[in-house]
């Protein structure tokens, strides 16, 4: 059996690539390179430079490796871009992901771990925000997610393929042995940003908002470490492979924190100020979104260990300093 990583040499995919190598399994990863790394890959997986809408060359890949399940990380993140570039998101992350399921059907493959987002909630009536929420999202990226997820759940009807789709809050930190992390240059994720600022590598950094209805002012987010999230990934498989049902998981630690609370945990790990810039809204942004997360717990068995926001900024700030000397190399 072989485990097909899409996605793999991104952030997070590249963290599920370390857990799964770790944990002796056979890997092969499939990426365009357009965001990833091909030096984020752990050297025990195949990469596989290629694109996850080419039917041809998954079922190819199915054939010659034994894979038994696909984990599907490929896509587009950034809300913004998704509201200015919608037909854009349609395209990369809901009609490849119906090429990536097509060639999952046709080649066999029962086992399937979605990468999807709390952006399908919207601005949830209220919080935390449960799997048994109506989705509404408002931006591009939440409905190509959601979109993503309906094709799932029918191809498991129609097909018997088997799923688990995980709505991940916002994934923040690095592996603790320091192996990959967060490393695009221009990521949105405001931990990586602010943790950027602290360094010098951003003059400064924008805060989008300041009269949501939140204690703040500012966005209230659930902020969870990535390997407490490939954790998750991890017991997904598990859980599929020993015959368990499909479903949807909320993955977040069910404790949000603003966008200057963030700011202030990161100045206090760096020891200095991160310079910031109150600003306007920003479109596709809900004021607030925390997990309602006891059902990965009791289904899947998750049992996360890097609960902790001076933890998470920790670990991104040191892989910061990583990437500088890398790159100063």
């Amino acid at each position: 059996m072989a485990v097909l990583v899409t996605g793999g040499a991104g952030y997070i995919g590249s963290h599920m690539v370390l857990a799964l190598t770790d944990a002796g399994e056979s890997v092969v990863v499939l990426d365009n390179l357009t965001t990833g790394f091909a030096w984020a890959v752990a050297p025990q997986a195949k990469l596989v430079k290629g694109d996850i809408g080419d039917e041809a060359l998954v079922e190819k890949l199915v054939k010659e490796h034994g894979i038994d399940a696909i984990v599907h990380f490929a896509g587009s993140i950034v809300v913004p871009d998704s509201v200015s570039d919608p037909l854009g998101y349609y395209l990369n992350n809901t009609v490849k992901s119906r090429a990536l399921m097509a060639a999952a059907v046709k080649s066999g493959v029962k086992n399937f771990i979605f990468s999807s987002t709390a952006a399908v909630y919207g601005n949830p009536e209220s919080m935390p925000v449960f799997e048994t929420a109506r989705p509404a999202p408002i931006s591009p990226y939440g409905t190509s997610k959601l979109m993503t997820e309906l094709m799932l759940r029918d191809s498991h009807v129609a097909y018997g393929l088997n799923y688990i789709a995980l709505r991940y809050f916002n994934v923040a930190g690095a592996d603790p042995k320091g192996r990959t992390g967060q490393s695009t240059p221009r990521a949105t994720h405001l931990i990586k940003v602010a943790c950027q600022t602290a360094l010098g590598q951003r003059k400064s950094m924008d805060v989008f908002g300041t009269d949501y209805p939140t204690p703040d002012g500012t966005c209230l987010r659930d902020y969870i470490h990535v390997s407490d999230l490939i954790a998750a990934h991890m017991d997904a498989l598990r859980h599929l492979r020993k015959g368990g049902e499909s479903g949807i998981f909320n993955c977040g630690y069910g404790k949000g924190y603003s966008v200057l609370e963030v700011i202030k945990a990161v100045e206090k790990a760096h020891g200095g100020p991160v310079n910031h810039v109150l600003g306007p809204r920003r479109a596709g942004d809900p004021a607030g979104i925390v997990a309602g997360a006891e059902r990965v717990r009791e289904v899947l068995g998750w049992q996360p260990k890097y609960n902790d926001l001076d933890l998470i900024v920790n670990s991104a700030l040191a892989w910061e300093k990583h990437l500088m000397k890398r790159n100063a190399a």
